[in-house]
């Protein structure tokens, strides 16, 4: 008898791979609409990608940042999330209909939080759907991906964009005269920590008077 699977044709091991990745996220992605609760949000439910230099921030950061944010924001307030995923995580964990968040990431893994999510590229800071219109948010969380000043300066660029004017940025204690060049904000007391111990000293900064010094 002839071997069943002989005339079933075979997959390259790339092609192989690319199906298997694709069926590994359809099952976090199904796993994330059926499990209990508001975990497809908690902090970590998408696991960090070093390649695209993330890291979480800690539970209590992220939820700090969070409350700072709605504070910030108002009543019925806007808030844009520009590269930090976790704290979007977590105020769509605890969000009463009051506010709306927007998260703007490179990360496509994110896009599983549907229409919430905006492909960002901070290569291209201005290339936004027609959706965000200009000076549409109460405030903008940002924490660019690299701690670089070409980085900063164009995240810096789409911040200014999208926000009325409140502004919270996250990112290394060695940008702090660069964030104050292009932001205007100034760093606060408040340490944020991450969930991995990072090697750069890390600080908040706003331009407004905040609940984080």
């Amino acid at each position: 008898k002839m071997d069943d699977d002989d005339d079933v044709p075979q997959l390259s091991s790339q092609a192989l791979a690319a199906l298997q990745e694709f069926y590994l996220e359809q099952e976090q992605r199904e796993g994330m609409k059926t499990s209990q609760g508001s975990s497809q949000y908690s902090v970590g439910s998408i696991e960090e990608n070093w390649q695209l230099s993330q890291f979480w921030y800690s539970e209590e950061t992220a939820s700090c940042l969070a409350n700072e944010a709605i504070a910030a924001a108002g009543k019925d307030g806007k808030i844009a999330c520009i590269s930090a995923p976790s704290v979007y995580q977590k105020l769509k964990e605890r969000e009463g209909p009051a506010v709306s968040v927007c998260i703007l990431e490179y990360d496509r893994r994110f896009s599983v939080y549907g229409e919430e999510f905006v492909f960002y590229d901070y290569n291209s800071p201005l290339s936004l759907p027609e959706s965000l219109l200009p000076h549409s948010f109460d405030i903008v969380v940002a924490d660019p991906p690299y701690l670089s000043e070409e980085c900063l300066e164009k995240t810096a660029e789409t911040v200014k964009y999208l926000t009325k004017g409140k502004i919270l940025l996250c990112t290394g204690a060695v940008m702090e005269e660069q964030a104050a060049k292009h932001l205007g904000v100034k760093m606060c007391k408040f340490i944020p920590k991450h969930s991995r111990n990072l090697a750069n000293e890390f600080r908040c900064y706003v331009n407004y008077v905040s609940g984080l010094d």
